[in-house]
């Protein structure tokens, strides 16, 4: 006699009316949802990702709402951020032989490096929080920043002695321009692990920048000043979340920010020609600036609020989807090392000199539209793929093997390839930067 239907040879029941108590056909509505279930087959585990791959903070993969968006995918808002924030860096040194001669150009530079800087830095923190001395974690720190530091510190000062100034000397350990921000990320990553320990590294961090604002005796030695005064940026994204970044996004945080920033440039305009611009710079001391060292630390607790506070209103409109310059953010470091040799030129051959019109407001308007261009060819493939040997060099050879990495890489089960429409450029190795 067969069996009834729902016991046949496929079934999960199959089996069931020998068991004492329960007759051919009769099993129970519970008894029978149990072995439903455990007749299903269970889904695979996901595969488990390569040790060795750097995770998603270090490598810009996370976005402002947690999703890492598949192997190799870059976040379209931390791009668009870097890209934007670099872009204002190249539009400020190109205003720079020009806030003299315009009051309002000056209230513009001043109210961009009261947040450029600060937002980069705050950026190149968050993809820091997962920095430990990992030997994969040390070689990528020390080709994709050391490196790049000790090759663009000797270019400017040849281009220096070159081109004006024959006793200048290559040093080092004194950061010449723009290449301070290498030598202090450098140290500012080294020190992830100390802050990633303390319980609360913010108080701590913001602590030590007021304590360097009124030590006029730090000397210049790995420009520590600036180091020092701008260490809570730093530390402040290795505290933040991707829900933080969410916050910013919200509506009513993108219509506040609009009278905030409105109110700043105002500020800016008025307090211009009664302020020295050089405590944007954070690299001297109250003392050095001329003033009491009370007043430098209530200067320095005041741009630091108010380089918060500009910051948000910055990350509240920076765009989330791609846009034309998304795929720019993985070139930053690129155009932030490479547009200074086109700034320091102009300096030192006249240019600004030889144009006097620069100076009219149609002349600032023509000089903004080309710094920004400026900043998106030297983001781009051509200009990475000419100048990677610099910014991002294979130094396998520097490096010995690590045998607990390769034993990871060989342990670890492949994921599964995603599709075409699920690939994306991979990250770089600096980014920052």
């Amino acid at each position: 006699m067969g069996c009834p239907r729902g016991t046949g040879h496929n079934s999960p029941f199959r089996g069931v009316r020998e068991l004492p108590g329960f007759t051919c056909g009769r099993v129970p509505a519970k008894v029978r949802q149990m072995f439903q279930v455990g007749h299903e087959r269970s889904p695979r585990p996901p595969a488990r990702p390569d040790a060795a791959t750097p995770s998603a903070p270090e490598t810009g993969r996370t976005g402002p709402r947690g999703g890492t968006g598949g192997a190799g995918r870059r976040d379209a808002f931390f791009d668009n951020a870097k890209f934007l924030a670099i872009a204002l860096v190249v539009v400020g040194h190109a205003w720079r032989p020009v806030i003299d001669d315009s009051r309002a150009v000056l209230a513009a530079y001043n109210f961009v490096y009261a947040f450029h800087m600060p937002a980069f830095i705050i950026v190149s923190g968050y993809f820091s929080r997962s920095f430990d001395t990992r030997p994969s974690r040390v070689r990528r720190l020390v080709t994709g920043v050391l490196v790049p530091y000790l090759l663009f510190e000797t270019a400017y000062s040849l281009f220096r002695k070159a081109a004006d100034s024959p006793e200048h000397p290559i040093s080092l350990l004194d950061p010449w321009y723009l290449t301070w921000f290498l030598i202090a990320l450098f140290v500012w990553r080294l020190t992830t692990p100390v802050w990633k320990a303390l319980r609360r590294p913010l108080p701590i961090a913001l602590g030590i920048a007021l304590l360097a604002s009124v030590s006029p005796d730090i000397g210049n030695d790995l420009d520590l000043q600036r180091v020092l005064q701008l260490l809570p940026f730093f530390v402040l994204g290795l505290c933040l979340r991707p829900e933080h970044f969410e916050r910013v996004r919200r509506r009513g945080v993108r219509l506040l920010s609009v009278p905030v920033a409105a109110a700043a440039l105002v500020l800016a305009y008025w307090s211009g020609p009664r302020m020295n611009f050089e405590w944007f710079y954070h690299n001297s001391s109250g003392q050095e600036l001329g003033v009491p060292w009370w007043i430098g630390v209530a200067m320095n607790l005041a741009m630091f609020a108010c380089s918060l506070v500009l910051t948000a209103c910055f990350f509240a409109w920076v765009p989330r989807r791609h846009t034309w310059f998304t795929a720019l953010g993985a070139g930053t470091l690129y155009a932030y090392l490479l547009h200074g040799f086109l700034v320091q030129a102009s300096r030192i051959f006249g240019w600004y000199d030889a144009f006097p019109w620069i100076a009219t407001p149609a002349g600032v308007v023509a000089l903004t539209i080309g710094a920004v261009a400026l900043a998106a060819v030297l983001c781009g493939s051509p200009v990475r793929r000419a100048f990677r040997f610099a910014m991002e060099p294979r130094m396998d050879w520097l490096f010995g093997r690590d045998a607990a990495e390769d034993a990871r890489r060989r342990s670890a089960v492949p994921a599964a390839p995603a599709d075409s429409a699920g690939t994306a450029e991979p990250s770089g190795r600096a980014d920052s930067r």
